[in-house]
């Protein structure tokens, strides 16, 4: 003999279903909008705002090892900003110190003269020539910039013919913002 459920256990059951497929589909809805929003953010790091991990000394004081920072993808840098770049598939960080045309020069006690006239560097603790087998006064050439690291006794940069002065291309952008430390959030200059 088969037994008909009543009414109201019928409408519990539908109510049950009900409820069970709203709920599948709220999960769903909120695992897309979750991996939507995944894919832009990592897109949009990656297209405008690049975030890089700095490793090593070469930007102390101003960076420091495992900081996190922001870039703000462009062609333009006047001098004394920072920016990266690729380095035999490497990212660098370093400071622009001399445009297309610029004339650089670095005298003995490590200050540095672009154009004749000597930049304020208040973001260098230790000036030094450091590592230089370039001929100074220097003349960067068309398309390329001239850029030191803030702590001239460990940077290799411009100063040394191996890495010499970096093309535009190679050029991601300018560091805006350290995001981590939480402690020590700032704009980078």
């Amino acid at each position: 003999m088969v037994t008909v459920p009543s009414e109201e256990a019928v409408a519990a059951e539908r109510k049950r279903l009900q409820y069970q497929r709203k709920w599948r589909k709220t999960l769903l809805n909120t695992i897309y909008v979750l991996i939507v929003a995944a894919a832009i953010s990592v897109l949009a790091a990656t297209l405008f705002v690049p975030v890089l991990q700095v490793s090593g000394s070469s930007m102390e004081p101003t960076l420091y090892d495992r900081d996190i920072i922001l870039l703000h993808k462009t062609s333009h840098f006047e001098t004394g900003e920072l920016c990266a770049f690729y380095y035999q598939n490497k990212l660098l960080l370093k400071r622009v110190i001399g445009s297309p045309g610029d004339v650089i020069d670095i005298d003995e006690e490590g200050n540095v003269s672009v154009n004749g006239e000597f930049i304020n560097e208040p973001y260098v603790t230790n000036k030094s020539v450091g590592e230089c087998d370039i001929s100074l006064p220097y003349q960067v050439p068309e398309n390329r910039y001239f850029v030191l690291g803030d702590n001239r006794t460990t940077s290799i940069d411009s100063r040394s013919s191996v890495v010499g002065c970096i093309e535009k291309e190679q050029i991601i952008g300018k560091v805006s913002l350290r995001i981590w430390p939480f402690d020590n959030i700032s704009f980078i200059h």
